[in-house]
């Protein structure tokens, strides 16, 4: 019987340990608001209903970190606002030579730019910079 009981309450931690969204979702650590992740608050609900002081901390660390809201909702979810450059162009005088003087402007980066291997994402909006980033980030690219 005392067998029994230990495994149900290592399963039971394993589940309350696994139910926080900073160790499920490192990436959204930083994060100021937006909109909650239902399946990290249920997560943590099932720790604070099972275990009243895991359950809380779950919920306390998820909410300080951030890691607890969706990315990109509504309130900026970028840890470093200032990594978003704004530039405005005039579309019709868009071309290479523009993009590359842009680019050297804005980065600093010298030497020959060769856009045949630049690779172009389409964004929706604003909401879906943040999660652009972070996916380049875990993918190995500088985003600095």
């Amino acid at each position: 019987m005392q067998k029994i009981i230990n495994i149900f309450i290592l399963v039971s931690f394993l589940v309350q340990i696994s139910a926080c969204g900073t160790l499920l979702y490192p990436e959204r650590r930083g994060q100021h608001g937006g909109r909650i992740d239902v399946g990290v608050a249920v997560l943590d609900g099932v720790g604070l209903l099972f275990f009243l002081i895991p359950g809380i901390i779950a919920y306390a660390v998820d909410f300080s970190t951030g890691a607890i809201y969706l990315p990109g909702g509504g309130v900026s979810s970028i840890s470093d606002a200032d990594e978003i450059i704004v530039v405005h162009v005039n579309p019709t005088e868009l071309n290479e030579k523009t993009i590359k003087e842009i680019i050297i402007r804005e980065t600093g980066i010298s030497g020959t730019l060769n856009l045949n291997t630049a690779e172009v994402w389409v964004l929706n909006g604003t909401e879906d910079i943040s999660g652009k980033l972070s996916d380049m980030k875990k993918s190995g690219y500088r985003t600095q």
